[in-house]
């Protein structure tokens, strides 16, 4: 099993493509693990690195007792492309991953080439509102957001049409680590970057959902303003975009990147 035991733990990737490629490196959302980008990595590989990874607490990776810190969540990425010997890479997260890129892009810039968040906001929910869902997590586990999350994540036109990869990403939460699922929620709870994106120097390509209840369209026309070097892309789809858009997020994607 690929591993990288880093920043004292192990975190799970898959390396895909001819390493002589421009790398790209996607991040998941919370719940998710790295097999929700499998429809971008198959476009991408031909032209790219591709390197999927677990986040710390999710899939395959490790889940060390928490809280976690969204610094210590970008530092895994940093670490893991130490690990892979990669000087720089793209970088592509949704939701959660999508404030990683953005911590990634204030305070390590030079690791990156250009940069993509979706589905993110600089500042995600209150931190009231994820402490309280971490300690109901670990009291009561994971099967009433899990319930739930069908609604946060994707429009009820999807969740009709697109029901069997609806049912498959609801079941995978359903058996996700409830440690790490609750250490990350707390990393978000205190993760507040709104102050800080005016830094952010790289390209950057801000993909939004129309439908999106969690991070919001205005929530990516914040980012579109402070970020000096970017472009929005609003898609017809709700949270997890990349699922329920997914021809329009990857055209999206490939073409900011090879540009």
């Amino acid at each position: 099993m690929p591993v990288a035991h880093i920043n004292q733990t192990a975190i799970f990737h898959l390396a895909e493509g001819n390493p002589a490629n421009p790398g790209i490196v996607l991040s998941n959302s919370l719940g998710t693990d790295h097999g929700m980008w499998q429809a971008q990595a198959d476009a991408l590989v031909k032209d790219f690195f591709v390197i999927r990874y677990d986040t710390r607490g999710h899939g395959q990776s490790a889940s060390p007792k928490g809280p976690y810190q969204l610094q210590q969540l970008g530092q895994d990425v940093i670490a893991l492309l130490d690990f892979l010997h990669m000087e720089k890479a793209h970088f592509c997260g949704i939701s959660m991953g999508g404030m990683i890129g953005q911590w990634l892009g204030i305070h390590a810039p030079e690791r990156l080439k250009k940069l993509v968040v979706a589905n993110t906001a600089a500042k995600i929910g209150t931190a009231a509102a994820w402490v309280d869902r971490a300690k109901a997590v670990r009291a009561e586990g994971l099967d009433a957001i899990a319930d739930s999350a069908a609604s946060r994540w994707f429009s009820p036109s999807f969740v009709t049409s697109g029901s069997s990869i609806v049912s498959e990403l609801v079941a995978h939460l359903r058996s996700e680590n409830v440690e790490g699922y609750a250490s990350c929620c707390e990393a978000l709870a205190y993760a507040d970057l709104r102050g800080e994106i005016h830094a952010i120097p790289n390209s950057t390509l801000i993909i939004a959902g129309q439908y999106d209840p969690v991070t919001t369209e205005s929530d990516a026309v914040l980012m579109h303003q402070k970020i000096k070097d970017s472009k929005m892309v609003t898609l017809p789809a709700s949270h997890i975009s990349n699922f329920e858009a997914e021809k329009l997020f990857t055209i999206a994607l490939s073409d900011f990147l090879t540009a």
